[in-house]
C-alpha cells in the first residue's frame, strides 16, 4: 500500500511499466499539478503550506488541549499514590484529547482554487 501524495489516503500498488503511481485518483494528480503551478506563481516553496485560518485555529486549539491533557496526566499520576482508577481516568482524558485532534481534517487544495467538496 502507498499513500496518495495529495490526500494521504492509502491505495493499492500496481505493478507494470512506467513510474509508480503517486496519487490515488487522476483528479488528485490534477489538483497537485494545479497547486504546484499556483504555488510557483505565488512564490510559495515546496516545503510551505497554505491552510485556512479556521483550520489553523482548530488545529492549534486541539494541539493545546492535547498538551494540557498530557500535563494533567503527568501531575495526576505523580507521587506514587495513583490507583488503577486514576490510570483509567488519565487514559480516558488523553484519549478524549487525541480524538479532538483526530477529528480535524486539514485537506489540501489548490491555492486560490475552490475548496474541496464538503470542506
Amino acid at each position: 500500500m502507498r499513500r496518495c501524495a495529495w490526500c494521504g489516503a492509502p491505495f493499492a500498488v500496481t505493478t507494470g511499466p512506467g513510474r509508480p503511481r503517486r496519487y490515488c485518483r487522476p483528479s488528485h494528480r490534477q489538483r497537485a499539478y494545479e497547486a504546484r503551478r499556483e504555488a510557483a506563481r505565488r512564490g510559495i516553496g515546496p516545503n510551505e503550506v497554505v491552510i485556512s485560518r479556521h483550520a489553523w485555529d482548530a488545529l492549534r486549539d486541539a494541539l493545546y488541549r492535547l498538551e494540557a491533557a498530557a500535563e494533567d496526566v503527568a501531575v495526576d499520576l505523580t507521587g506514587g499514590k495513583a490507583t488503577k482508577r486514576d490510570y483509567v481516568e488519565a487514559i480516558a482524558h488523553l484519549t478524549s484529547a487525541v480524538r479532538d485532534l483526530q477529528s480535524i481534517a486539514v485537506e489540501p487544495h489548490a491555492v486560490g482554487g475552490p475548496p474541496p467538496a464538503g470542506g
